[in-house]
């Protein structure tokens, strides 16, 4: 299928439409959330058995004399939770759901004698049977922090789950315990003990069963996550580390973020040949690759259809973040996904840069303050920098991070001064003080990494917070400065996100729709820099170059964004330790440096 090439002007538009996922397991999925919500209420509210939907609860599996609720809530939940799975065609998930509905269709006939009751379970039990070839995919990478994950998330959910159970049987009650007697009772049911909530009749029973099968379905699943095979995320070995340093040695000119894909925090596929790769990191069930990929334009087919396969193996959702236009005219083109503008990298030719000029007034004037408070600048290949000073830059980018957190993925290498990595660049902003700092007279860094043998590419800015205003164009224009002599004839800054729609939003005669879309962009910029990232980038007077987003459907977007800002160090879905209890990195493992609060690449 063809479509229309991606264009420089800002707007989103779409490339080529592409195969969309399988039905089947789609509508298994919701039909397993469905029944499984539908038993749930069944078991927890006793007037939803007498309601309209009467007929229905009552034939649902889990509907089973004394301790109907029990079974009701245990099944109920047992088929949400393998919703999800079913849906991204999961093996296991599959598995789980066989055993399951026959279990229910069986104790419908035995207890209750309901042929209809069996039917129910039977009819979803059918299109699973039927449709076995669709459910092959493999488990996700995982860890036993998922186990922790899983406890605190079910323990939370049972808590309130049972709350409602406890609170469902208001005719019945004897007295008014108060909340807290509530969620004691909870507390105690969870646990297999009586709690101080009494009820009248069988009640008493129902509730008790419902309880200790919530806390019975935490432990299992707790337990079984704590101790099945540990998958960790794959890493970028050595020998894989070899070959894409091989391939970036011979195509490594084509792609300013190529040199990126030697985070070693990434996994990475090779095409038939060998001749092209695509690295990449699983973040929530996406497989998110960054930039183009390596090697040889005529092998990148391969290497995306090996990625592609790799995706569809384990049901997880592809997309690439930061592509160029060649790159997503391939990825389109190879695998019926879409593309989408994403923003625009600034790119200064060396030749082209100066400081005269009006346009250039404001960096210039800051430029000349900052010397004349007695800052000097460094530029040098970091294997012309010595160890100790090495150890020191090293201590301080990690000191001077903006954030607890450490940022950066698709435009950040992770680490500095690696021995492999002897052809990065590094400029450096000194100034002797009375009274030196615990980095002696290091006020600011920036890092490059090689863009094939006559470009750089940006990777960190960190500076002191205590050093004046203006580290960043300082050290910009001081390798640009040095370049010449470096041998190097372009470099490549921040990645601006939404730069066409800032720009022409500012503009005479933008519509309210655009001016909207700005308004937003500046809002979110409180948090995320997209505006003062493209100011910053529009100071050196850079060509632009767009970068877009590979995507299979408008539906995963939002799943995409959030996998992206996981990856990028924006968003975390688990509680950090407080920094002085985390272990410093080694220099050869990642330290997944990225976006400085100050104006670091942004992705």
């Amino acid at each position: 299928m063809s479509g229309e090439v991606p264009s420089r002007s800002g707007r989103a538009r779409r490339i080529v439409r592409g195969p969309r996922p399988e039905a089947v397991p789609a509508l298994v999925g919701r039909a397993c959330a469905v029944v499984g919500a539908l038993d749930i209420a069944a078991g927890v509210f006793p007037r939803f058995r007498h309601s309209r939907m009467h007929a229905m609860a009552e034939v649902l599996p889990g509907s089973l004399g004394p301790f109907a609720a029990a079974l009701a809530l245990s099944v109920g939940v047992l088929l949400l939770l393998l919703a999800h799975g079913l849906k991204r065609r999961k093996r296991r998930a599959w598995r789980a759901a066989v055993v399951l509905l026959p279990a229910g269709a069986v104790s419908q006939f035995v207890y209750r004698h309901s042929v209809i009751g069996a039917l129910i379970s039977l009819a979803l039990f059918v299109p699973l049977v039927l449709h076995r070839d669709e459910f092959k995919a493999l488990p996700d990478p995982r860890s036993r922090w998922r186990a922790l994950a899983n406890f605190v998330l079910m323990s939370a959910g049972s808590l309130a789950l049972g709350l409602v159970v406890v609170s469902a049987h208001p005719k019945r009650t004897i007295g008014d315990p108060s909340l807290a007697d509530r969620i004691t009772h909870v507390l105690y049911g969870l646990f297999g003990f009586e709690g101080p909530v009494d009820y009248e009749g069988s009640t008493s029973w129902t509730v008790a069963f419902s309880l200790g099968a919530l806390g019975l379905i935490t432990a299992v699943t707790t337990i079984y996550l704590a101790f099945r095979p540990e998958h960790p995320a794959a890493r970028l070995t050595e020998e894989d580390e070899a070959q894409l340093r091989a391939l970036l040695e011979k195509h490594g000119a084509r792609d300013s973020l190529g040199h990126f894909a030697l985070r070693r925090d990434k996994a990475v596929v090779f095409s038939p040949s060998g001749k092209a790769a695509v690295t990449y990191r699983v973040v929530s069930g996406v497989m998110l690759a960054s930039g183009d990929p390596i090697g040889d334009v005529e092998a990148w087919p391969g290497a995306i259809e090996r990625f592609m396969d790799e995706a569809k193996a384990h049901s997880w959702t592809p997309a690439v973040m930061g592509c160029s236009e060649t790159g997503g005219e391939v990825w389109t083109r190879e695998t019926g996904l879409d593309a989408l503008e994403l923003g625009d990298e600034a790119v200064v030719d060396v030749s082209d840069f100066s400081l005269a000029g009006r346009a250039m007034r404001n960096v210039r004037q800051m430029v000349k303050r900052i010397e004349r408070a007695g800052y000097e600048t460094r530029v040098r290949r970091i294997r012309d920098v010595g160890d100790a000073e090495l150890d020191r830059i090293r201590r301080a980018a990690e000191d001077w991070r903006g954030t607890d957190t450490e940022r950066g993925f698709s435009m950040a290498l992770g680490r500095i001064g690696d021995p492999a990595d002897g052809d990065c660049l590094i400029a450096t902003a000194h100034k002797a003080d009375d009274q030196p700092g615990a980095y002696g007279d290091l006020k600011a860094i920036l890092h490059f990494v090689p863009w094939g043998t006559d470009g750089v590419s940006l990777d960190l800015m960190r500076r002191d917070r205590s050093a004046d205003p203006g580290m960043n164009e300082l050290l910009i224009v001081a390798a640009l400065q040095a370049a010449p002599k470096l041998g190097i004839t372009r470099i490549s800054l921040n990645f601006a996100m939404f730069r066409s729609a800032l720009a022409r939003g500012e503009k005479i005669g933008a519509g309210p729709v655009l001016r909207a879309w700005r308004g937003l962009l500046v809002f979110l910029s409180r948090w995320f820099q997209i505006e003062s990232l493209y100011k910053f980038n529009a100071k050196f007077q850079p060509r632009w170059e767009p970068r877009f987003v590979v995507y299979r459907a408008s539906g995963d977007l939002p799943r995409i964004g959030l996998a992206a800002m996981q990856a990028e160090g924006f968003v975390s879905l688990a509680l950090p330790l407080p920094r002085f209890l985390r272990r410093r990195p080694p220099v050869s493992r990642p330290c997944a440096h990225g976006i400085a609060e100050q104006g670091v690449r942004a992705a």
